[in-house]
């Protein structure tokens, strides 16, 4: 009985006396990318725990690289929340009361850069106590593409892909044809759960509409595809009508060329004889009035001459006819021959 009392008296004791106590327990969290990550951090507090409240998350980097970061702090009545850089503004007390045993935080818009190992720490002298939690942010799948890797003939091979643009590991596939008989051929059923079915001697009764689905632990996506199996096209047709059309293409080529080639030549050939023609030249004066006007002038002067003088005046002034209009002067059908008439004394006879 007095074993049972002291037994009694040491448990109330030390009931009494248990001070600063983290009742969250220690755990993994997983995430998609984008969404937001609750950090649960509950604590309760004894009677002798008198001195300040000091609440502290830490964040160690998943690659090690890094020491420990805080990441948000209460100290003195007051949140600090701009230690870490990465994720100033995305991390947030979820109480708005922290005295009252509650140090949960919520991280938003998840980033891989996000991941590691995150510490909260409280502390209220003499009591202190700590919790860890590992974050995993993973990436849900999407971008889905689907399509066929060669020649969707009758009697070919060819391959039905399935490619996510990004999605976290492990990623799990499934195939199902939607459309016609659901029923797959025996050889595709290894292969309906992988991103790749490999098509061999393909046949009609292969068409149809299926779908691709990806997922992994935080979510999945999918995309459709369509495989119409036809007869083999007439190949040899094909391959003579593109040659055909490329010999046209490079005759109406070849065709333009010269032609802008004999343009630009005309062009040039005008040019070279437009600078050739002098605009500032005067046009040549009238032969006809020319000999006219020479003819009479030499008329009036042989009139007054005397035989003494005249063999040396028609060996100076016929001279200076000038040769070129006397050459070209034309002869007019209505102007008779000019007459010449002089007078001189020989011997004592006036001669006329």
């Amino acid at each position: 009985m007095e074993l049972l009392l002291r037994f009694l008296l040491l448990c109330g004791v030390a009931d009494f006396t248990r001070g600063l106590s983290i009742t969250t327990p220690e755990q993994m969290i997983e995430k998609a990318k984008g969404e937001t990550a609750y950090l649960p951090c509950k604590f309760t507090l004894g009677p002798e725990d008198q001195g300040p409240l000091d609440i502290e998350w830490l964040l160690s980097p998943a690659d090690n690289q890094k020491v420990d970061q805080v990441i948000i702090l209460y100290s003195g009545d007051k949140i600090y929340d701009d230690y870490y850089q990465d994720l100033k503004g995305r991390v947030h007390f979820t109480s708005n009361d922290l005295k009252s045993g509650d140090a949960s935080i919520n991280v938003t818009n998840l980033q891989l850069s996000d991941i590691g190992t995150y510490q909260c720490k409280v502390k209220k002298a003499p009591g202190v106590g700590n919790k860890k939690i590992q974050l995993t942010v993973l990436v849900k799948p999407s971008g889905i593409r689907c399509y066929v890797d060669g020649s969707e003939e009758i009697g070919n091979d060819f391959k039905l892909k399935c490619e996510p643009k990004e999605g976290s590991l492990p990623l799990r596939y499934e195939w199902q044809k939607l459309s016609d008989s659901q029923k797959l051929p025996t050889s595709w059923l290894p292969e309906m759960t992988s991103p790749v079915i490999s098509v061999k001697n393909a046949s009609a009764e292969y068409s149809g509409t299926y779908t691709c689905t990806v997922r992994n632990r935080v979510g999945s996506d999918q995309c459709l595809l369509r495989l119409d199996v036809v007869p083999p096209s007439n190949r040899a047709g094909t391959i003579a009508g593109a040659v055909i059309g490329t010999l046209l293409a490079l005759v109406l080529i070849a065709l333009i060329v010269f032609c802008c080639h004999k343009k630009r030549r005309e062009e040039k050939y005008e040019k070279e004889v437009h600078h050739d023609i002098r605009e500032d030249v005067p046009p040549p004066k009238s032969r006809t009035s020319t000999a006219r006007s020479y003819i009479g002038s030499n008329h009036s002067s042989l009139g007054s001459m005397s035989p003494s003088n005249m063999e040396g005046y028609s060996k100076t002034q016929y001279n200076q006819v000038p040769s070129e209009d006397l050459e070209r002067a034309p002869q007019s059908p209505t102007l008779p021959p000019a007459k010449f008439k002089y007078t001189y004394e020989t011997d004592g006879t006036t001669v006329v």
